[in-house]
């Protein structure tokens, strides 16, 4: 039987505990308490809408906004999360599990505990799912404590204002769009165009630097949290990553909770282990998105695009946490989907506005065979300053944006009258920028397996020597195509 993550913590935050592969336990049909006494209340299901259950607790002291329920289903026994009050004896309650079978009239016990989550050394490379259970045949889960999910965000006082920038071994992002430490940066790309790829190369390129890596899978195919478990350990990063994965499949409470869940750990490392973490979320989007069917089956009227009219909060409550306080930092990069390629669309506009870091994946670059597909004029950072990447780099980058940005707007000219028939500044613009284009294609090392070409590191060094070379000229004699996945500096001139 699936034991419900939800069930009363017998440990406090810091207090040890062992649990078997079922899980952290709770409490069965016959407990008369909680945890610190408070007696366990039974209600009644007089509702199933989706995943939503409405629960009666007659004559009974009504759970709080957030505390835990657990019910039964032919499946087995899961956890459900009291989100509003509908009267003064019912309760409604988001279900993280199945509610096939689920029917009007069965009990449901609290548990006198929020929604929580397994914490603690122990998690290092195990993958579990949305409620903290094993999902690598790997054995018992040892961990440390149960903490609650929904934890505020760290105040003013702790958060540092330390600053420095992480390399990535990714030439355009190290150059064009450089990552913080202890920030947030966001991959915004439609379906296709290398998201997932590009962060599992970054897992691969800077989880094994130190500290603690943590994946949270939201919305995942089985099959992916599968191959990226095999990447890892075959890289020898599985050991120092923990990887919670809410699946597709799944109901939009689990996602939700797979989102959290990871991120309560990667606080747990934070702040109580005091290590640097780097906290993968694949995809952000779709944790919204889960938000979005449960507050239509709540009945909450949506915003334009069809979204829950709580989207702004609810990104806040997510992004907030993830900050660099005067202990440790957690550095969070996210792939966020962009449906129909929409830039604009509200999703990642209320994503947009927490983030230091944006890296745009473009199609159509995707389609002319260079990767990552980064766009590196609707990508931009925060970091690329000169006071934390000299001012040498930001020149630098700063001309090669110039150059790209000029190409872009001739680029309609030149597929109609030619190259021939631009002024000469205009034509040394074109190849300099189909040079620059080139050089920042790159091979990966999670592609290997498929192209047979080994991955490469970029040395930063390097590019911005060739790139400050291509904007000044000194490549001018040379052909685009052979700036294209280069492995090492070319030869100036003809």
């Amino acid at each position: 039987m699936t034991e419900p993550i939800g069930g009363p913590a017998a440990q406090s935050a810091g207090g040890p505990a062992a649990q078997s592969a079922g899980g952290p336990g709770a409490p069965s049909a016959a407990a008369t308490a909680g945890p610190g006494g408070r007696s366990v209340r039974r209600g009644t299901v007089t509702g199933v809408n989706g995943f939503i259950l409405d629960v009666l607790f007659a004559n009974q002291e009504l759970p709080e906004i957030g505390a835990a329920l657990e019910y039964s289903a032919p499946s087995g026994t899961y956890s459900a999360e009291v989100v509003a009050h509908a009267g003064l004896d019912t309760v409604r309650a988001n279900a993280i599990g199945e509610t096939s079978g689920v029917r009007r009239g069965q009990e449901v016990l609290t548990t006198g505990a929020p929604m929580c989550f397994p914490v603690g050394e122990g998690l290092l490379g195990r993958r579990l799912d949305a409620r903290g259970q094993p999902t690598d045949e790997r054995g018992p889960l040892v961990f440390s404590a149960l903490r609650p999910i929904a934890r505020p965000a760290p105040t003013l006082p702790e958060l540092s204002s330390r600053r420095e920038i992480v390399r990535t071994g990714i030439r355009v992002i190290d150059v064009m769009c450089p990552i913080l430490r202890g920030g947030k940066t966001g991959l915004f790309g439609g379906a296709g165009v290398g998201k997932s790829v590009l962060i599992q190369e970054l897992m691969l390129r800077i989880g094994t630097t130190g500290g603690v890596s943590v994946f949270a899978g939201v919305g995942e195919r089985g099959r992916e949290g599968v191959e990226l478990t095999r990447e890892l350990s075959e890289s020898g990063a599985l050991d120092s990553t923990v990887i919670v994965l809410g699946r597709m499949s799944e109901a939009p409470g689990v996602r939700i909770q797979a989102a959290f869940a990871g991120l309560t750990v990667a606080e747990y490392f934070r702040d109580d282990a005091g290590r640097d973490v780097l906290f993968f979320v694949d995809n952000v989007f779709r944790m919204l998105q889960a938000g979005a069917e449960l507050s239509t089956q709540l009945g909450k009227a949506p915003i334009i695009g069809g979204y829950q009219p709580t989207l702004a909060a609810e990104i806040g409550r997510f992004e907030e946490r993830i900050a660099s306080t005067t202990r440790a930092a957690i550095t969070s990069i996210q792939a966020v989907f962009l449906p129909a390629d929409d830039i604009d669309d509200p999703s990642a506009v209320a994503t947009f506005t927490h983030l230091d870091s944006t890296v745009v994946l473009s199609r159509s670059i995707a389609a002319s065979g260079i990767y990552p597909a980064i766009d590196p004029l609707a990508s931009s950072s925060r970091g690329l300053t000169p006071l934390l990447v000299g001012h040498r780099h930001h020149q630098v980058a700063t001309a090669a944006r110039a150059c790209l940005q000029r190409y872009s707007e001739i680029e309609e000219i030149v597929s109609i009258v030619g190259i021939e028939e631009l002024g000469e500044n205009d034509r040394n613009t074109v190849r300099r920028a189909r040079m620059i284009r080139n050089y920042l294609a790159q091979r990966f090392v999670v592609s290997e397996r498929y192209t047979g070409e080994p991955g490469v590191v970029a040395d930063l060094a390097t590019s911005l020597d060739v790139l400050e070379g291509i904007c000044e000229g000194s490549y001018d004699g040379r052909d685009a195509e052979e700036f294209l996945y280069i492995t090492h500096a070319p030869a100036v001139g003809v």
